[in-house]
């Protein structure tokens, strides 16, 4: 797009040299025209000769008058351009400055993320070292539950044997 832009420029920038360029020799032809007009006054016995040169010099100052109207729509056309060309690169300037900002806030937000799984994974292994251990506790209560109903059941079948005993 960058390379579109500095192509229109080029071609504007070569449109107003052209431009002055027709205005320069549209001004030097009128001055000649002046000049012939007046020697026409001062020389007439060349009557002939002079308005056939006014009647060309009339020509072409009427062909440079219709080539500078062209020039002049141009230009307009050129500035049209211009300004298209002007606010498309505002639009894509704001376009690229708020697609950087969210970007931005895109990398804020997993950032945070990113933090908060860290902080959730950190917790879940804490919390599974502390259900580990609970699960050892319980185990060596549970074989020390197994064996103290053991050990009831031997002493209540002693006990009872001892009371059929007696």
């Amino acid at each position: 797009m960058e390379a579109g832009f500095s192509e229109m420029r080029n071609e504007l920038q070569s449109q107003d040299a052209l431009w002055r360029r027709i205005q320069l020799e549209c001004q030097q032809m009128h001055t000649e025209l002046q000049k012939i007009r007046e020697y026409k006054d001062m020389q007439e016995m060349h009557q002939p000769y002079c308005v056939q040169l006014i009647e060309q010099l009339e020509n072409k100052n009427t062909k440079l008058l219709l080539l500078a109207q062209s020039q002049e729509r141009q230009r307009e056309e050129l500035n049209e351009i211009r300004n298209h060309v002007y606010r498309e690169e505002q639009s894509h300037h704001s376009e690229k400055e708020r697609m950087k900002t969210e970007i931005s806030d895109l990398t804020e937000e997993l950032h945070q993320k990113e933090i908060a799984i860290a902080t959730i994974m950190e917790k879940a292994s804490l919390l599974e070292r502390q259900l580990k251990m609970e699960l050892e506790i319980k185990d060596k209560l549970l074989a020390k539950q197994q064996l103290l109903d053991s050990q009831y059941k031997v002493m209540s079948s002693e006990n009872t044997h001892l009371k059929e005993m007696v």
